[in-house]
């Protein structure tokens, strides 16, 4: 089954912010991890147990790295959307908890 994947404002602001070559990137990695099956923990995905970011959210909050680039999102599996929350990104010293 095909997800819908729906991009916040939030997300979107800070999409449109980066350069088009990396919009692309992320857009591109968006359609290819999580238009199906998006909370399956792969090599670029994982499940954020014990985090609580500072964006709006609905438990629990997955992450998809893309490049230097960290994707938040959630899953509404009874509907099969994705919900981009936002778009940040981590340099090597930085933690998932400081960009969030």
């Amino acid at each position: 089954m095909v997800y819908e994947i729906r991009v916040h404002e939030t997300a979107s602001q800070e999409i449109d912010s980066l350069r088009v070559f990396d919009q692309r990137k992320i857009v591109g990695a968006v359609e290819k991890h999580l238009s199906h099956q998006p909370a399956v923990p792969t090599r670029h995905r994982k499940l954020l147990k014990d985090l609580t970011p500072q964006f709006e959210h609905v438990p629990p909050v997955w992450e998809l790295r893309v490049g230097y680039f960290r994707i938040f999102y959630d899953i509404d599996e009874r509907a099969k959307v994705v919900h981009i929350r936002a778009v940040r990104q981590k340099e090597a010293s930085q933690r998932t908890e400081d960009i969030t």
